[in-house]
């Protein structure tokens, strides 16, 4: 009789093979998950986005709206992105009696990198279009995956 305690050659090739199959299952569940995170990431940043530019429609006092974001403030849209963290040379400053004038920053750019989506493209910005585009997932641009929102 043997007292060896331990496990057979069987045995290890058995718990190696179950892994295995286990990890491809997992694998690409666990993709997905964080593609999905990606994705909800990038909506919600160009969501913030589109509030630096309108505002926040929900935000009233007075009867008055409190934030109108850079077009309310400037009168038309910003002329890129950068022009919600830094005010552009051809916009004024704000005037308080007016009502007008660049009041910024209008998007926290501590929080984060505000100009590129969670795969670290750019965003696409087209103040003509009123549009914010993310090349989404493929990183290609005019693509199914794209993640666009208006203003």
């Amino acid at each position: 009789m043997y007292d060896r305690v331990g496990f057979t050659l069987t045995e290890l090739l058995m718990v190696i093979v179950l892994l295995g199959i286990l990890a491809a299952f997992v694998a690409p569940r666990m993709f997905r998950l964080h593609e999905a995170a990606r994705i909800n990431t990038t909506k919600e940043e160009l969501l913030q986005l589109r509030r630096a530019i309108v505002g926040n429609p929900d935000a009233i006092s007075g009867g008055q709206y409190t934030d109108v974001g850079y077009l309310g403030d400037v009168g038309s849209p910003p002329p890129n992105l950068e022009a919600l963290a830094r005010k552009p040379d051809n916009v004024p400053e704000w005037n308080p009696y007016t009502r007008i004038g660049w009041h910024g920053p209008y998007i926290d750019t501590l929080a984060g990198d505000y100009l590129h989506d969670a795969w670290g493209n750019e965003y696409i910005y087209d103040p003509d279009r009123r549009i914010i585009r993310s090349k989404g997932p493929d990183g290609i641009n005019d693509t199914d995956d794209d993640i666009i929102v208006g203003f």
